[in-house]
């Protein structure tokens, strides 16, 4: 699978411009990115993206986000703020959308499978989000540090009714 530098770019601008403009927290972005590419997988066999994945501690984790998103930034195409949240705690990176994506590069099916996990886990918190991929064969089935292979998605049994 090879990294599709345009179409992942334009799945951060789909997933911020669907979520009110913004996707609030890296994690909360790193999880949706996770879903959209292994549900795809799963019902495709191929990813939206082409990113590979990594089990960190905090939940499947898209190697290439931070590279991408400073490419975004870079030409002005999203804002990352840093968001004080409470004492002894990290800030949290808020991903603002400053253009619309660009439609023309997804097929219907990714459409609708990103507008699938907009309404399923976009109501989400990073955390609630963790917790849901921790439960699940592809990152409970890998060992921490390595790559999530995409095939373990298939022993996820995902009901796609809702499509």
């Amino acid at each position: 699978m090879s990294l599709d530098q345009k179409k992942y770019e334009n799945v951060v601008l789909y997933l911020c411009d669907r979520l009110g403009g913004e996707v609030r927290g890296k994690k909360k972005l790193a999880k949706l990115l996770y879903f959209a590419d292994f549900d795809f997988y799963e019902k495709n066999e191929k990813s939206i993206t082409g990113d590979t994945y990594k089990a960190l501690p905090m939940g499947p984790f898209p190697i290439s986000l931070e590279n991408v998103s400073s490419a975004m930034t870079e030409k002005r195409e999203i804002q990352i703020d840093r968001v004080p949240v409470q004492e002894g705690y990290n800030a949290t990176e808020v991903y603002k959308t400053l253009k619309k994506p660009d439609l023309s590069l997804f097929t219907s099916d990714e459409i609708r499978m990103l507008d699938r996990v907009v309404s399923k886990y976009g109501h989400l918190n990073g955390k609630q989000l963790e917790d849901l991929t921790h439960a699940e064969a592809p990152y409970a089935g890998t060992q921490s540090g390595h790559e999530i292979y995409y095939e373990l998605a298939y022993y996820r049994g995902t009901d796609f009714t809702d499509l």
